[in-house]
C-alpha cells in the first residue's frame, strides 16, 4: 500500500511493468496505478519532481516569514532590561548572608550561549544531511531543516519570554550586585523590618546585573533540548530503534547520544553556576515540548514506529493557493495493509482504475509494500522493502481480529476514498466521481479479510514479511 499519488501527467506510460528499482518488492508502475515508485522525500513540493526553487519559497514563505518575525521578536525581548523588580534581603542581623545560594562568585561559562545554540543546530543538521545519502531528497532535507528550525526558534522566543517577564537570581547576583549595605548596618530597605532591597542598592555593572536577573529558565538548556531531542526522535524513526523488531544494540547507543548531550551542557551549567537545577530542569522542559510539536508536524508520528519516518504533505501556502503538483491532501493512517491507497491526487480527482492483471499482483503483494516511499534510513528488519502496517504498537488484540476489525470499521477509507463496508465481507465497493468510475479492492475482492486471504496474512507475518 502506498499512501501518496503523484499526478498522471508526471508518470511515465509503463503498463504492467515492474520498475527496475522495485524488483521484488511488488511495486508496479504502469499507467492506470499511480502507486507505483517510491516517491521519496514528500516534503511539500512531493513524488519526483525535480527542486523548484521558486514553487519551494512561495510554498515555505509564510513560515519564512513567521520565522523571521519570532527570530526579531526574541532578539528584541533577550536585549531588554528585565521587567519585575524583584526584592530581596542581604544580611542577618549578626551579619550572615541570608542566601549564601546567591553570593557564588561569577565564573566564565563552560558552554557559551552561542556555542550551545550552534551545536544545537548544527548537529542534528549534519545528520538530517548524513540520512540524504541514502534518501536523495532534497524535499526531505529542506522540509526536515525546517521542522528543527522550527523548534528551536518556538523555545528560544518561549524561553526568553520567561526570561524577560518573570526571571529570577542567578547563583551569582550578590557577586555582580555588589550591594553597598554593610553587615551590621541598620536595615533601610523595605517590607516587613525594612530588610528588603532592590536592585537599586546595588554598584555593579548594570549589563551584568540585568543577566543576573534572568536566571529562569535556561537558555541553554531550551536550546540543547529543543535541536538534540528533534535528532533522537529523527533517528529513532530512520533507524527504527524502537520497532517492531529487535535491532542492533548500536542503535540504542545512537538513539541516546543527542540526550546526553543535552544533559551534559545542562549540568555544566550548575557547574559554573550560571543556573540552578530548576533553571535547567524548565529549559530541558520547553525544549523538549517545542521538539515533539515541531518533530509531528513535519512527520505522520511521533513514536509509532509504522508512520513516524513519513514526511507528512505540504500543498498550499498564502503565497501558493494551488496543491503543489504530486501531493495529497491529508495522510491516511489506515491500518488494513491490503487496502491501495485511496487518497486524493492534488488536483482534488480520485485516482484511476487498478486493470485486472495489476489487482492479482496488488493482492499477492499488497502486504509486503508497506510504506511504498520515504522509506527510513534504516536496512535492518526488512524496512528497505516496506513492512506492513496492520495492528499498532501496545495494541492487545490477535492479528487476525485486528484484520477483522479494520475490514468492519472500514478504517482503511483514507482521503475522500468513499469506501463502504461489504456487510461483513470487508471493503466492498468504491465509487470514485471520475466518470462513474467503480472499483473493487483487491485485498477483499472475494473473501474480505477472512477465509484463505486471513491465512495468507497470518503466513505472511508468520514469515516476519508483514
Amino acid at each position: 500500500m502506498v499512501f501518496g499519488r503523484k499526478n498522471k501527467e508526471t508518470l511515465p506510460s509503463t503498463a504492467n511493468s515492474v520498475a527496475p528499482s522495485e524488483a521484488g518488492t511488488g511495486r508496479t508502475v504502469n499507467a492506470d496505478q499511480t502507486t507505483a515508485a517510491p516517491t521519496r522525500g514528500k516534503g511539500g513540493l512531493g513524488g519526483h519532481e525535480k527542486f523548484s526553487f521558486g514553487q519551494w519559497i512561495r510554498l515555505w514563505g509564510p513560515d519564512l516569514i513567521t520565522m523571521a518575525l519570532m527570530g526579531a521578536l526574541g532578539l528584541g525581548l533577550y536585549e531588554s532590561p528585565p521587567a519585575p523588580s524583584r526584592s530581596f534581603p542581604i544580611y542577618f542581623e549578626d551579619g550572615q548572608i541570608v542566601y549564601p545560594e546567591y553570593a557564588y562568585p561569577m565564573r566564565k561559562e563552560v558552554v557559551p550561549i552561542l556555542l550551545a545554540a550552534a551545536l544545537a543546530f548544527l548537529v542534528p543538521f549534519v545528520f538530517i544531511a548524513l540520512f540524504q545519502i541514502r534518501h536523495k531528497s532534497i524535499h526531505m532535507l529542506t522540509a526536515t531543516t525546517m521542522a528543527l528550525v522550527q523548534s528551536l526558534i518556538t523555545a528560544a522566543v518561549f524561553q526568553v519570554f520567561l526570561k524577560t517577564l518573570i526571571g529570577g537570581f542567578r547563583p551569582h547576583f550578590l557577586e555582580v550586585c555588589k550591594p553597598n549595605i554593610l553587615p551590621g548596618d541598620v536595615p533601610k530597605g523595605n517590607g516587613f523590618g525594612n530588610i528588603m532591597y532592590q536592585r537599586d542598592v546595588c554598584t555593579g555593572d548594570e549589563k551584568e546585573i540585568n543577566d543576573s536577573l534572568e536566571s529562569f529558565p535556561s537558555g541553554h538548556s531550551t536550546a540543547a533540548a529543543a535541536g538534540f531531542v528533534f535528532l533522537s526522535l529523527y533517528i529513532n524513526a530512520q533507524m527504527k530503534v524502537m520497532s517492531d523488531y529487535r535491532p542492533a544494540y548500536w542503535k540504542q547507543i545512537f538513539f541516546f547520544a543527542p540526550l546526553l548531550g543535552v544533559v551534559l551542557i545542562g549540568g555544566a551549567l550548575t557547574i559554573d553556576k550560571f543556573h540552578h537545577w530548576w533553571d535547567v530542569a524548565a529549559g530541558i522542559t520547553i525544549g523538549t515540548a517545542t521538539a515533539f510539536v515541531s518533530y509531528r508536524q513535519c512527520f505522520a508520528s511521533v513514536w509509532d514506529f509504522r508512520f513516524n519516518h513519513i514526511l507528512l504533505s505540504k500543498r498550499t501556502s498564502l503565497f501558493l493557493h494551488h496543491p503543489a503538483g504530486g501531493t495529497f491532501a491529508r495522510f491516511p493512517y489506515s491500518l488494513n495493509s491490503t487496502a491501495p491507497d485511496l487518497a486524493l491526487e492534488s488536483n482534488g480527482s480520485t485516482g484511476g482504475l487498478i486493470n485486472e492483471k495489476n489487482e492479482q499482483h496488488q493482492h499477492q503483494q499488497s502486504s509486503t509494500v508497506g510504506r511504498g516511499y520515504d522509506a527510513p534510513f534504516s536496512r535492518e528488519g526488512g524496512w528497505g522493502h516496506g513492512v506492513g502496517d496492520s495492528g499498532a504498537p501496545g495494541d492487545a488484540l490477535r492479528s487476525g481480529e485486528r484484520a477483522l476489525g479494520a475490514g468492519a470499521g472500514g478504517l482503511a477509507g483514507g482521503v475522500g476514498s468513499g469506501l463502504t463496508n461489504g456487510g461483513g465481507h470487508g471493503i466492498g465497493h468504491q465509487h470514485h466521481g471520475v466518470g462513474g468510475a467503480q472499483r473493487q479492492e483487491a485485498s477483499g475482492h472475494h473473501h474480505g479479510l477472512g477465509g484463505a486471504r486471513q491465512e495468507e496474512l497470518e503466513v505472511q507475518r508468520g514469515a516476519g514479511v508483514v
